[in-house]
């Protein structure tokens, strides 16, 4: 029997994560969520001058750059809503992590910059949303800043991504110009005031219908007559939004804004909210065969999409970050580990924003819960109260660049080995161990900046300096089959990855090629 309560609290939940090319606005806009939802009081903007820090990028390499390397997760209530958001990075040398998070996301906001339309970044992470059929939500960004033609950034947004778009508010002017929106589902005009505080606290709005007297008179003729083309032209050639269309993913609601100067957030978040489904049946694989759908209303389950070590530097932990898919969490509850065959207690759960952590008393279908892991959870784990399935495996993806390292000083092994099974836990880089030559390990990244990542990380946590080699390989596969039989370039490298199954190391796209032509009987995995 259904429970009302956990069915109420699960349909209150928004579980989404936010993608973008670097540099788009999207830590800005997590940030301006928490201002108006009441979490914070001021924003600490990424590049802010008076020093500020984002909320959300809680590792010191992120605060000196003012980028975001790994997922946060955050949750907190808006308007009646509980949010789960996860922050993601827009770099391409992370995209394994954006990846993984997407999975446990129900719905995606796509920031666009609005000077540069959509980028390369966007149209990977698009694609993802895409097969994992997530309704997505697009806020195009930087209208403060001299921009491209709102029409021709629609269209743009429609050709690249081959998706449709409607557009719920519409801005008046751009860059110094840029004076508000108009809400089209309200026909109101909203004007927005430049805080003191340049964007550190919430804007000033002022609305009226559009047919209002002061439109005109607070635009000027000119651009009021312009406003109200453009208008007329929409619901003329526009897309109308059906729900139905935007929960499957064919359509996306887009709106314009300004996450810098809070122009246009509210009315956005407000609608975000009433939009954006609540946890919904997931996919699983049966134990006895087969594939099924996990209803989030059935008892607890949840699977681990995440884990991210030292958040806190006192005690060295690692927290293991799961997607609670189905029922009620409650804490040191005892469930069933999958892939251990155990029964274990869930410990110390807590929520997150940025490094500080709410102790829970309880979670529902939806949330984000971390747990000290202490070497017990791996990425994409499955815990349940039941059994009877497993969550979908979390992807793997090509390594296209490899490298050995080693610590500076060999009497520090102990804290770089400790790291390194730390990191690699996290997905941080992948490794794979030659099956042949000299006993050693070889760590293997989508990005170079991954490895910079690794180094700065092993310097700053565990303390150990480190040489890094890269070696001459830029791409790799995984063997579908056990590889029995199958022809290498003699350029290539035959190794396995820590789950025991084999891959191939090339130094060249053309070798893979080759590969692929000399072994018609076995298949080169790209995603394992």
């Amino acid at each position: 029997m259904k429970d009302p309560r956990i069915e109420r609290e699960i349909a209150r939940r928004r579980t989404f994560a936010i993608i973008s090319h670097p540099d788009a606005g999207k830590t800005t806009l997590t940030e301006k969520l928490l201002l108006y939802s009441g979490v914070i009081q001021s924003a600490g903007l990424v590049k802010n001058r008076k020093g500020r820090l984002a909320k959300s990028d809680w590792m010191g390499m992120e605060q000196a750059r003012g980028i975001s390397i790994t997922s946060s997760a955050m949750q907190f209530p808006y308007k009646g809503q509980m949010i789960n958001v996860l922050d993601t990075p827009g770099h391409q040398d992370f995209s394994e992590d954006t990846y993984r998070t997407l999975t446990a996301a129900d719905s995606a906001i796509m920031v666009l910059d609005a000077g540069k339309g959509v980028e390369a970044q966007t149209r990977k992470l698009f694609e993802v949303c895409r097969l994992r059929g997530i309704p997505i939500l697009t806020f195009i960004n930087k209208l403060d800043m001299p921009g491209r033609d709102p029409l021709e950034l629609m269209a743009e947004l429609e050709e690249a991504l081959g998706i449709q778009a409607c557009a719920f508010n519409w801005p008046i002017g751009s860059g110094r110009e840029f004076r508000g929106v108009v809400d089209r589902r309200e026909q109101e005009l909203l004007l927005f005031t430049k805080t003191a505080a340049a964007g550190a606290q919430k804007s000033q709005i002022e609305r009226f219908p559009i047919d209002d007297p002061r439109f005109e008179e607070r635009l000027g003729a000119q651009t009021a007559e312009k406003v109200r083309d453009e208008l007329e032209l929409l619901e003329v050639a526009g897309n109308a939004f059906e729900e139905k269309a935007f929960l499957e993913g064919r359509i996306t609601p887009t709106f314009f804004g300004s996450a810098l100067t809070n122009f246009g957030l509210e009315p956005f978040f407000d609608t975000f909210v009433e939009l954006a489904p609540s946890p919904y049946p997931r996919p699983v694989d049966l134990a006895e065969g087969g594939e099924g759908e996990l209803d989030p209303n059935s008892p607890f389950s949840a699977f681990v999409f995440k884990i991210q070590a030292n958040m806190d530097r006192r005690h060295r932990d690692c927290v293991a970050f799961m997607r609670i898919c189905s029922g009620r969490f409650e804490p040191d509850m005892t469930v069933r580990h999958h892939r251990l065959g155990k029964e274990v207690r869930l410990t110390r759960p807590h929520s997150v924003v940025a490094t500080e952590r709410n102790t829970l008393e309880e979670a529902f279908a939806g949330d984000v819960v971390g747990v000290i892991s202490r070497d017990l959870y791996h990425i994409g784990d499955t815990l349940s109260l039941e059994g009877g399935f497993d969550h979908k495996p979390l992807p793997f993806f090509q390594p296209e660049l490899f490298a050995r390292i080693a610590p500076v000083a060999t009497s520090l092994r102990k804290r770089f080995d400790k790291g390194m099974r730390n990191l690699v836990a996290e997905g941080a880089v992948q490794v794979v161990w030659p099956e042949s030559g000299p006993d050693q390990t070889l760590i293997g990244a989508v990005g170079k900046l991954q490895f910079e990542v690794l180094q700065y990380r092993l310097d700053d946590e565990y303390g150990v300096k480190t040489d890094l080699h890269y070696l001459p390989y830029e791409c790799s596969a995984w063997l579908e089959d056990d590889g029995e039989g199958f022809q290498a370039p003699t350029t290539s490298l035959l190794a396995k990855d820590k789950r025991g199954r084999r891959v191939v190391l090339f130094q060249s796209i053309w070798d893979k090629r080759t590969a692929e032509r000399m072994n018609p009987d076995h298949r080169l995995l790209d995603i394992a």
